[in-house]
């Protein structure tokens, strides 16, 4: 192990530990990933012209600002009749029962209408729905997962999903558009049912008042950009962080087994998945080790706020801390991560494994 290698490991456990052992870092997490990055690349020694522009570009040629921007005027002028359309829904469907539908249909919508778009309506709705704040972001975070595991199922839905079928077109999987849904759809279907049935345990005892914005106030125009920028610098520093740590992931990831790999890629939970696919997912692999390796990727991206863009996004928009989101991602993620170990690799019920 060299210096790089451990200057390397000392930034991935400040980014874990910092945002809940720090509450300035925990109000700016933008500007502390970004720096973190930044100081990634650094002692990677990777700063390159090509990663520089991809970290400039990549929030804006993948869409995620701009969608941000467009749907936050759109929701910004629109929540009036929006939020009439939802009392009206409540005067005749139970609130549990819109939670499950929201969760599910916006899990599987995902994979078509992308993870972005499906995380802004997510906030949108969720925060229309009578429910009290702590409620309210346990809805969404279960949410996350379920937008995580839809949007994997078509190169549509999300980065991760569009680099492992471009690096798995040739001999001998010939990916093509389906190719993910036909090996993980029986994998990610049920666990967003489960995430729907969980949703409703989280609607609390006793209903709340619909927000107007994350913060109880009118949101203003001036919001909405400001949110922008914050999503990019986001990403932006997500960009950064994998750039630099792929010199690890390079060295470490590429010999471990698919059990070990499984849990290894919890690292998902605070660095890009997308980056991470990239450097895990070649052709030489067994269909199991890519199915293992997708599969922990996605779960535990949902655990912690930079995990995906979806909990980007929402958390963003509605204040959600670390510690806040922690408190029932993690559990979720790990409780999700032994149910899932044990079906991939010990349960006869699946289609695609041999072992």
């Amino acid at each position: 192990m060299t210096a790089v290698d451990l200057g390397l490991f000392a930034i991935f456990l400040v980014v874990l530990i910092g945002p809940f052992s720090n509450k300035i870092i925990e109000r700016n997490l933008e500007a502390f990933l970004f720096v973190m990055g930044a100081l990634a690349v650094t002692i990677a020694g990777v700063w390159e012209f090509p990663l520089v522009m991809e970290a400039v570009k990549e929030p804006v040629v993948k869409g995620i600002v701009p969608a941000v921007l467009v749907a936050g005027l759109l929701f910004h002028y629109g929540r009036g009749p929006t939020q009439r359309a939802m009392d009206s829904i409540l005067k005749w469907v139970p609130l549990k029962l819109v939670v499950f539908a929201i969760v599910v249909l916006l899990g599987l919508a995902s994979s078509v209408i992308t993870a972005i778009i499906a995380s802004l309506l997510l906030v949108e709705l969720v925060n229309i729905l009578p429910l009290e704040r702590k409620a309210r972001i346990n809805v969404v975070i279960i949410a996350c997962f379920s937008i995580g595991l839809g949007a994997a199922l078509t190169p549509l839905g999300e980065p991760l999903s569009t680099i492992a079928i471009t690096k798995l077109q040739g001999p001998p999987y010939h990916a093509t558009f389906f190719f993910l849904f036909d090996k993980l759809a029986w994998y990610i279907i049920p666990g967003i049912l489960a995430m729907g049935i969980l949703g409703p345990f989280f609607t609390g005892s006793k209903a709340g008042e619909a927000l107007t914005d994350p913060s109880g106030g009118g949101e203003t125009l001036k919001d909405v950009g400001i949110r922008g920028l914050k999503v990019y610098l986001f990403v932006m520093a997500l960009i950064l962080l994998g750039g630099g740590m792929k010199v690890i992931i390079d060295k470490y990831f590429s010999a471990i087994s698919s059990k070990i790999l499984f849990w290894v890629n919890m690292v998902s939970a605070i660095l890009d998945n997308a980056t991470l696919t990239a450097a895990e997912i070649s052709p030489t692999l067994h269909i199991d080790q890519i199915t293992a390796a997708l599969m922990g990727l996605l779960i535990s991206g949902g655990m912690l706020i930079p995990g995906n863009i979806p909990n980007i996004i929402s958390a963003n928009k509605m204040g959600i801390t670390s510690r806040e989101w922690a408190r029932l991602g993690v559990p979720l993620g790990l409780i999700m991560m032994l149910l899932y170990f044990a079906w991939l690799f010990y349960l006869p019920f699946h289609p695609t494994l041999r072992l």
